[in-house]
């Protein structure tokens, strides 16, 4: 087999998504319209005239030179089971590809797994102090595919940042958390959160909580509890701008994309969501909530209504994101994990982020130049 990779179009990528079950909504076409301060295109891997794969690359400019880093977020989309065995015949034209764009280093994240922990495991892990990581813990499940993947990537030249796992240093993360839906009726899903969620939904619920779902008008509601979430948990928050970008460009592709949840109680916003959907699987991509009505469990209340309603539209996955793998007492991530391990499902880990510099000196200044900002 001989493979070549070229461009596509947007539609002939965005096909090639809707044929797979689901595919990251990073590497969807409409992620490009998101990422607006970047270049980007779609690239196809072909087998003769057979589409088997596919990619939306982003492009980062170097100030004042036509230089470039690459960057391929939770993809590339491939056949990895056959790929994993074969890399360098699926990954050299990619290079050879992103060499001649003018960039000097690629880097990607494929949305393989390798490992995944049990919530019961998990638990346990964070109740023993002698515990400091999540990759520590030897896991419920190792994912043959994706460690055949890391094997392949670390012997034929890609590097990985070693810290890249721990508090999110990837640029996408590592660790995620799944609540497998596929099988499972609403009441199942329930009974399978902790004590403590199933508590906090039914007291939102008292307490007269009522989860809309949002218009793109009403991405102005969400945004100022955004931004006091960024004041409180001290991240940088988005402007209004860039969700409005987000849900014309993922809604333009498919109506259904991105939705938006909005938690009121006494008329007043107090948490809020988007939802993002690609065939079967459905991420939780943004949250905010008020401190002032934390005690009515709005957060819960949210989430109850978006893995209702993913269920519902067929999902065999509701993946909550992020976890950083540090379960040490005392760390600020690790409140996150333990609302995501409430409820139920397992902690995955990805294969992460790898990088392969194409022209070493170019890749040396711009890591200087990152360094000095």
């Amino acid at each position: 087999m001989t493979i070549a990779v070229r461009p596509i179009t947007a539609q002939t990528h965005l096909a090639f998504v809707q044929d797979q079950r689901s595919v990251s909504f990073l590497q969807t076409p409409a992620w490009a319209g998101v990422k607006a301060e970047w270049d980007s295109e779609s690239v196809g891997w072909f087998d003769g005239e057979q589409l088997v794969g596919a990619a939306l690359v982003l492009y980062r400019q170097v100030p004042r030179v036509k230089r470039y880093l690459a960057y391929i977020p939770e993809g590339p989309v491939l056949p990895w089971d056959e790929a994993a065995d074969d890399l360098s015949a699926w990954m050299q034209p990619l290079l050879d590809h992103a060499r001649s764009k003018g960039a000097f280093a690629l880097k990607m994240g494929p949305a393989v797994g390798t490992r995944r922990w049990h919530a019961d495991t998990v638990k346990r892990a964070i109740a023993d102090e002698t515990v400091g990581r999540l990759a520590d813990v030897p896991a419920d499940e190792e994912l043959a595919t994706g460690l055949r993947l890391q094997k392949a990537l670390r012997d034929s030249g890609w590097a990985q940042d070693p810290s890249g796992g721990a508090g999110f240093g990837d640029v996408q993360p590592r660790y995620v958390y799944q609540l497998p839906l596929a099988g499972r009726s609403a009441d199942e899903i329930f009974a399978g959160f902790n004590q403590l969620w199933r508590r906090n939904v039914r007291k939102a619920e008292k307490s007269g909580v009522e989860v809309v779902e949002g218009t793109r008008e009403d991405l102005a509601l969400f945004h100022p509890v955004y931004v006091e979430t960024a004041e409180r948990d001290g991240f940088t928050p988005r402007g209004l701008s860039y969700f409005q970008r987000m849900w014309d460009a993922m809604n333009a592709e498919d109506p259904q994309r991105l939705r938006l949840y909005l938690a009121q109680h006494e008329g007043e916003v107090v948490a809020a969501t988007t939802l993002v959907t690609v065939g079967d699987h459905a991420w939780y991509s943004y949250g905010a909530s008020t401190t002032a009505s934390r005690n009515v469990r709005p957060s819960n209340a949210v989430q109850w209504r978006m893995i209702t309603d993913s269920l519902e539209a067929g999902c065999a996955v509701y993946d909550l994101r992020g976890i950083s793998d540090n379960l040490t007492a005392g760390d600020h991530l690790l409140g996150l994990v333990q609302f995501k391990v409430g409820t139920g499902g397992d902690a995955l880990e990805y294969v992460g982020e790898w990088d392969h510099v194409l022209r070493p000196m170019w890749n040396k200044a711009y890591e200087a130049y990152r360094k000095r900002r």
